[in-house]
């Protein structure tokens, strides 16, 4: 009897992780063209949204930006039960020692957070910046729509928002605007600063920084390929884990690299008409973005956006010269690629949220061994079922192979050689979600 309910036990399990979950398929179907084109053309409506632009006119200026930003996050709250706490967080700027800042003043991010059931100081974040620029940084006066950039991934966060809150999650998410990033990234560091501050536990964040555009000034259109960037190592790494990195390897395996490995493996799976790239870069070339000031600060942080650029449309004032049509307004926004791209951020957001505690403590062994041997804390969360062991070549970008070893704290992978391959271990919860993937971080004989 007990080997019959043994093995009924198995095939139950069995059967949950080789089965996709229906709610990311709803999630996908749930989000809006329609609403995010309203969205988009209200933000572009006001005018500029320069950090340092109007904050008293209602129609104008990034102060109407990010009071009709807070007044949607209330709406969706309204709609949940309260299920949104939204509020202003802000830290003050000024015009010494900052050669992007041309007057001090607030930088004012929009935060809007669904709470968790049962981790809720454990976050996943989905951010999109609130602010626009023309050719000069420092003038906030002259019209910059910012259609796609990036009134594409703030009227996203908002989309997601309005879906997800459908929904209760075991992780809290949070939807937040961002401001101050044209000028040096001045919100995102304000936000990283204040999560230090409030110790939260971040899972990663997801920005999205124009994911609107399928136009490239290449000339190649493309309605289904994006970029998702990510940084190899953390930057506040220890020496010590420098110095292990060099003898058992692990360049292209921080958090920030999991993250995107994740990002990409749900795609695949939920949405295969969609290309996702994984670019082995913080960010562009040169180039920045409003993940890095929380990658500063050692959390999980990935940037998503669309494959080709058009330099023509991004920090441009409104013009034409030469035949050729300047500036960031609505034409050059395609609403589907727009919802696409947000429906990739939903089911990531929802599938983390919904995903265990990631395995702590794993530690790997074999050397001089035809076998790799692993090691890690058992977890206290009942709702696990058991740990996943991944491996690939050492070359490959995404892991290969997997194998699930139940509920075990220790395990064997005979006639794998160690030498041959990278490994991970992720958690793996009763309703199939897997948390992200934990690198080795010590050896043991």
């Amino acid at each position: 009897m007990k080997k019959i309910i043994t093995s009924i036990l198995l095939f139950s399990v069995a059967i949950a992780m080789s089965q996709t979950d229906q709610r990311l398929y709803d999630i996908i179907e749930a989000v809006s063209e329609e609403r995010i084109e309203n969205d988009i053309k209200t933000l572009a409506n006001f005018g500029t949204r320069n950090t340092f632009s109007d904050t008293i006119s209602e129609t104008r200026g990034i102060g109407a930006a990010r009071r009709w930003i807070k007044g949607e996050f209330d709406k969706i709250s309204d709609n949940c039960d309260d299920c949104l706490n939204v509020f202003y967080q802000k830290d003050f700027v000024t015009k010494e020692g900052n050669r992007r800042v041309p007057k001090d003043a607030w930088v004012v991010n929009v935060i809007a957070i669904q709470k968790g059931t049962k981790y809720p100081n454990r976050y996943i974040i989905m951010s999109g910046d609130i602010d626009s620029r023309a050719s000069d940084t420092m003038d906030f006066t002259t019209d910059a729509p910012g259609a796609n950039d990036n009134a594409s991934g703030m009227a996203g966060t908002i989309e997601a928002a309005r879906v997800l809150s459908n929904y209760k999650f075991e992780n809290s998410i949070i939807y937040v605007g961002l401001s101050g990033e044209e000028q040096g990234l001045f919100g995102g560091q304000g936000l990283a600063k204040y999560a230090k501050e409030k110790g939260w536990d971040i899972i990663g964040v997801l920005n999205n920084d124009m994911i609107g555009n399928i136009e490239g000034v290449d000339g190649v259109i493309d309605n289904r390929s994006f970029r998702i960037f990510s940084e190899p190592v953390p930057a506040n790494e220890t020496e010590r884990q420098r110095r292990a990195r060099r003898f058992y390897g692990g360049e292209v395996d921080g958090i920030s690299r999991q993250l995107a490995r994740y990002v990409h493996k749900q795609v695949k799976t939920y949405m295969p008409e969609m290309n996702p790239m994984l670019i082995y870069r913080l960010d562009r070339f040169g180039r920045g973005g409003h993940h890095r000031p929380f990658n500063d600060l050692g959390f999980a942080g990935i940037r998503i956006m669309e494959a080709h650029e058009n330099y023509n449309r991004q920090h441009q004032d409104i013009r034409e010269e030469n035949g050729i049509k300047y500036g960031d307004v609505i034409e050059g926004v395609n609403f589907a690629y727009a919802k696409k791209l947000t429906a990739v951020n939903a089911i990531n957001l929802a599938s983390l949220a919904w995903s265990p505690l990631p395995p702590e403590n794993v530690e790997i062994g074999g050397i001089v061994q035809p076998s790799a041997k692993f090691r890690w804390k058992k977890s206290d969360d009942t709702n696990i079922i058991g740990y996943k062991i991944y491996w690939r070549d050492t070359t490959a970008p995404q892991w290969q192979h997997s194998r699930f070893v139940g509920n075990v704290t220790e395990f064997v992978l005979n006639g794998i050689v160690i030498d041959n391959y990278y490994f991970g271990i992720a958690t793996v919860s009763k309703n199939g979600h897997e948390s992200l993937i934990s690198f080795p971080a010590k050896t043991f004989r």
